[in-house]
């Protein structure tokens, strides 16, 4: 090989490792920020607190009647069940983390 195109080959091998390099950085860039987070706390001890609370808030709408409860995430509790007031009955969906963060609720349409 002459010396004339040593110079252009490590040239030409630099510009994939270039791009190589950069990768590293922003994956390294991305783990750093992951880590910045931490990891969620676990609520799951507040299985008990959750179901009471969902049971609370559901209340509002007649008897509670609790289907079934759901760790969902390492920080989200997930609460199902239904609440009849005698002339309507519900199905409730209540999420909890460290208080009731959402509830939804729908009728059940009466069996014909």
């Amino acid at each position: 090989m002459t010396c004339e195109f040593r110079p252009m080959l490590l040239l030409a091998s630099m510009l994939p490792l270039g791009g190589c390099v950069a990768g590293m950085v922003v994956s390294a860039a991305g783990m750093a920020a992951r880590s910045a987070r931490g990891e969620p706390v676990s609520n799951e001890h507040l299985r008990p607190v959750a179901t009471t609370a969902c049971s609370t808030e559901a209340a509002r709408h007649g008897a509670v009647r609790i289907i079934d409860v759901e760790q969902r995430t390492p920080s989200k509790i997930v609460v199902w069940g239904t609440a009849d007031d005698g002339k309507q009955r519900r199905s409730f969906e209540c999420a909890y983390g460290t208080k009731v963060t959402s509830f939804k609720l729908r009728v059940i349409a009466p069996a014909s």
